[in-house]
């Protein structure tokens, strides 16, 4: 009895990563049509798991502002993931931490186009922060620093 616990122990192990991959998070990225850099984005989180679906937009501001993501965080592009936004260019592990805490949390922000950052290159003296938008209104903050290694 105790091998076929053990035999049933280890197919159980072995077929989780399939199970994780088959609840891969949905994604949507609403971006401008002619950026380069929102699509290098989306292909490096799909690349990392994630359903990626794109949708063109013709007005990116009037998306920003149905999400409610504060207009001095606004970025380049904007994702829909698992009910949280992901404003500009947030990196995979701020994401990945996002989904996994499940803080209370609107999104996460990246303002602006910093070069080096997910989308933008890869320049190893990147700097700049992933903010945190808390869903009951109050002030973002630092929700990761991105610093050269």
């Amino acid at each position: 009895m105790k091998r076929r616990t053990f035999i049933s122990l280890v197919a159980s192990a072995v077929a989780a990563p399939g199970m994780v991959l088959a609840a891969a998070p949905k994604m949507t990225v609403h971006k401008d049509a002619n950026c380069g850099c929102c699509a290098a984005w989306a292909s490096a989180f799909g690349k990392a798991g994630y359903d990626v679906s794109t949708v063109n937009e013709a007005d990116m501001d009037a998306v920003k502002v149905g999400l409610k993501v504060p207009p001095d965080l606004w970025g380049c592009h904007t994702a829909e993931v698992d009910g949280y936004y992901l404003e500009g260019h947030v990196p995979l592990d701020a994401a990945e931490k996002l989904l996994r805490e499940r803080p209370p949390l609107a999104g996460l922000a990246v303002a602006g186009m910093p070069s080096g950052s997910l989308g933008m290159g890869d320049d190893p003296r990147a700097s700049y922060d992933v903010m945190a938008v808390p869903r009951d209104g109050s002030a973002p903050y630092v929700y990761l620093a991105v610093r050269p290694s």
